[in-house]
């Protein structure tokens, strides 16, 4: 990625493209950048950091990639997410990793959850000191001023999330102290190890452009090959080593990403494109494709570009066909391969989609006979995923695979009282129920319902489910 200096030209171009709440962002991110200087606006910020000669275009990629204007990236600056990522992975950082995780969780938090959190530290910054109606980076600042939070200050924080039920951002910030103190571990092991080096020359090399002190991006144990060492929060595509990989896939894009339903039954569509929707997908509905046209669609949105833009993928497949197989309305005897479904949005054929969550949700009518599928509860299977990690900043092929699949007698299609999916109905519904929990949660859940619809049933009623998945990290399916 380009290193040279940024023109004004291009500095006004991004100004003009970014909304407030963008702007705020960006002003925030560079706060340690400037040091003293805070500038008023982010046109000034950008001009300021030109002249010190700190905004190369990959800096500023780097800024427009942590406020999620990839299409900026691509219009102004001619690169793309992948290649930010990448750059990313291999080079220093102009923003620390502190300044993106508070920026994340404040993206995390509802109006409600800000004003508890102004309210929680009345005590510490005194009264009527932050007006009710400033953000959480407004809140962040001022804490900042009280010398209240810093990089590795963040327990009033914590205690204040804790306050107001918001576990899962107080876990993202151990998850950020502890990689921190892991760094830290390994950066006086390594400078242990190498006696020639001073403490003096060992702290100027670890600087940050702006004056504070960085964790080394590398760790070298002996008799082992580097591995990269990332602490920021929440960047697909990029694979963090097993030790400091955050807890929850990003699901931060708006929308989360496109969710694919083809349906030749005609029965289930429409809630379930209620459902995506309020999770914040853009769902995109065939209703009864043939065999040929399934093809096509298949490989049409496989080939995507927008898939770069967006945190995950769902697909939903509604059709007669075989135990390996589904079929479109003409009902072609071999009907198109699950499996090939399934491959075409693999992170080798579908790039865009590397090291993000792809969702399959698939009900297939079959001509079953009795008992052929009989199984005694709940089955789930949960492929190793340690043995898909690679060592560089890569995922497998394989790897960010949900895979949930059910078969039902054919025969219940021919029945008006029960032409919906059970399966997808009671899916439906705890997809939006449980906005905050797992989905391999919600599957387990899942499948002890339609385990218990089974055994109020007969056999030609009953549903068969099953579930494989390849899931590195936990998934909740909510922006929220």
């Amino acid at each position: 990625m380009a290193l040279s200096t940024v023109s004004a030209e291009v500095i006004h171009q991004v100004e003009e493209s970014l909304d407030e709440d963008e702007k705020e962002m960006m002003l925030f991110l560079c706060r340690d950048v400037t040091e003293n200087l805070a500038p008023p606006n982010v046109r000034d910020l950008l001009d300021c950091l030109s002249e010190r000669g700190q905004l190369s275009f990959a800096a500023l990629a780097e800024l427009l990639y942590r406020v999620r204007r990839f299409d900026l990236l691509k219009r102004i600056l001619k690169t793309d997410k992948a290649a930010v990522e990448d750059h990313l992975c291999r080079s220093p950082h102009l923003v620390s990793d502190y300044r993106v995780l508070l920026m994340e969780i404040g993206e995390n938090l509802n109006q409600s959850d800000v004003s508890s959190l102004i309210f929680l530290t009345k005590d510490y910054t005194g009264r009527g000191k932050v007006a009710k109606d400033k953000s959480f980076l407004d809140l962040v600042i001022e804490l900042e001023k009280l010398n209240l939070i810093g990089s590795d200050q963040l327990n009033l924080l914590e205690k204040c999330l804790k306050s107001i039920h918001r576990i899962d951002l107080k876990t993202k910030i151990q998850k950020y102290t502890q990689s921190s103190q892991e760094a830290r571990s390994n950066m006086n092991a390594l400078q242990a190890s190498l006696p020639k080096l001073s403490i003096k020359e060992h702290l100027y090399n670890s600087r940050l452009q702006n004056g504070r002190s960085k964790e080394p991006r590398f760790v070298e144990h002996h008799g082992i090959q580097r591995k990269p060492v990332k602490t920021s929060i929440q960047e697909s595509g990029i694979f963090l080593p097993p030790h400091i990989h955050e807890e929850s896939y990003r699901m931060q894009s708006k929308p989360l990403g496109i969710c694919l339903i083809i349906d030749c039954i005609g029965n289930d569509t429409e809630y379930l494109r209620e459902t995506f929707t309020s999770l914040g997908y853009r769902v995109q509905p065939f209703l009864f494709p043939s065999s040929h046209e399934i093809t096509q669609i298949v490989r049409r949105f496989s080939n995507m570009t927008q898939h770069q833009d967006y945190d995950s993928f769902v697909c939903v497949l509604v059709s007669r066909g075989g135990s390996q197989s589904m079929m479109g309305v003409d009902q072609v005897y071999s009907g198109f391969s699950l499996e090939n479904v399934k491959d075409m949005f693999k992170g080798d054929m579908c790039p865009s989609l590397r090291g993000k969550p792809k969702l399959f949700f698939i009900q297939n009518y079959e001509a079953l006979e009795d008992n052929s599928l009989e199984v005694d509860g709940p089955a789930i299977k949960n492929v190793n995923s340690r043995h898909l990690h690679p060592r560089h900043c890569t995922t497998h092929p394989d790897a960010d695979i949900f895979w949930s699949l059910c078969t039902a007698d054919v025969s219940r299609l021919e029945q008006p009282s029960s032409s919906l999916s059970v399966y997808l109905q009671k899916l439906s519904q705890l997809l939006e129920q449980g906005r905050k929990r797992s989905l391999v949660d919600l599957h387990v859940e899942l499948m002890d319902k339609v385990y218990a619809w089974n055994s109020n049933v007969p056999s030609k009623e009953k549903y068969y489910l099953s579930l494989q998945h390849t899931l590195r990290k936990k998934l909740i399916l909510s922006h929220t």
